[in-house]
């Protein structure tokens, strides 16, 4: 007898936040614009740009402590704020932890638990209080006060206190920016895990795309009050949709390139150019990894130097190296280019003379203003 197959039909994801056409203004200036983003329940968003750029405000608004001058913020289907009302911090079921954890040194590690369960029965709150104490290995610091803590379990006080009243939605301010950096990495997975555990959704603000990839499922890039992208982790650095957004993840060099309609030329060498829109010849930019480039010490006449040597450091991946462009083999400045990554285990010397060549890939080219 034939047992028949079936197949367990899937689960269409929740959204849990919503957010549509968001602005703030600050004293007459633009901190957010026209910003519209959504996450699934149990997401936790890495929230990366530049210093002002509007990062902090926008958790400040999901939380409630700023008011938006336009669109909508949606929690769970509940309308929160549409630039006309706003529902109190208090009553939006947001939990917030911010850089420095904002923890009360007066009170021990189970008092700042307790402090936002007010509202429950003391059995209910001592059960919460002892459920998080266990999960979150703070069982033998109940009754210490926050000073006598390491930064990593002030750490872990935090998000307890903040996890007690049940948020659904979890947001925090570069949480990981106080702790060693020995630590870091294990406190993220330890964290990820916990925040798993509850299903919980939750936004993070950090300054290091390495964080975003330890501790989140995708990755927000912004720039000047804009969200640039939004997408996994692994998709934003492969696959980045503007200049600006691999520049500032910093995930390669920058080759110069004349183009035309079909083909890219620089100083080391020529590419052909796919779905080129702009058919006039222009000045574009190639991303160039490290793992892309080929390096070759020793000229012949098939291989002549174009490149050479201006910095040089030892890290774990071998020897670092900035290349520039030769001189001689500039005719048009604005093919020059003046720091070109390397990683090799050859060993080089300053100012000496290279043959690079660029591997056969999936080009991306950019514009400084749009992906071509």
């Amino acid at each position: 007898m034939t047992a028949l197959l079936t197949t367990q039909p899937s689960i269409e994801p929740i959204t849990l936040l919503s957010i549509q056409q968001l602005s703030i203004s600050l004293q007459d200036k633009v901190v957010l614009s026209t910003l519209d983003l959504s996450l699934n329940e149990g997401d936790i968003l890495g929230l990366v740009g530049a210093s002002g750029c509007g990062k902090t405000t926008l958790l400040n608004a999901i939380a409630g402590f700023s008011k938006p001058s336009k669109g909508k913020i949606i929690i769970d289907g509940n309308l929160l704020s549409d630039g006309e009302h706003s529902v109190p911090a208090e009553q939006r079921q947001v939990g917030m932890i911010f850089q420095d954890y904002a923890l009360f040194p007066h009170l021990t590690v189970k008092q700042n638990i307790a402090f936002g369960l007010s509202k429950q029965s003391k059995a209910e709150q001592v059960e919460q209080i002892d459920h998080l104490l266990t999960l979150l290995k703070l069982n033998d610091y109940r009754d210490s006060y926050i000073h006598q803590l390491s930064g990593g379990q002030q750490q872990r006080v935090a998000i307890a206190r903040a996890l007690a009243p049940k948020p659904k939605l979890l947001l925090l301010d570069e949480p990981f920016s106080n702790i060693d950096a020995r630590l870091r990495n294990e406190l993220m997975l330890e964290i990820r895990q916990l925040l798993k555990q509850f299903k919980m959704t939750a936004i993070f603000v950090t300054h290091n795309k390495d964080e975003v990839f330890t501790f989140a499922d995708k990755m927000a890039v912004m720039a000047q009050g804009i969200l640039l992208q939004l997408d996994a982790p692994s998709i934003v650095c492969q696959q980045p949709n503007s200049y600006q957004v691999a520049d500032f993840l910093q995930l390669g060099s920058w080759l110069p390139c004349q183009v035309n309609s079909v083909s890219a030329q620089s100083l080391l060498g020529e590419f052909t150019v796919d779905n080129q829109r702009d058919k006039q010849t222009s000045l574009v930019y190639l991303l160039v990894k490290s793992s892309q480039l080929q390096l070759n010490v020793e000229e012949d006449e098939h291989n002549i130097a174009n490149a050479q040597v201006e910095y040089i450091s030892v890290t774990e991946q071998g020897y670092h190296y900035y290349l520039s462009s030769l001189d001689c083999l500039v005719k048009d400045k604005h093919l020059a280019f003046s720091k070109l990554s390397l990683y090799s285990d050859v060993a080089l010397s300053f100012k000496q003379k290279v043959v690079v060549s660029i591997k056969p890939h999936d080009f991306l080219f950019f514009n400084k203003v749009t992906n071509l």
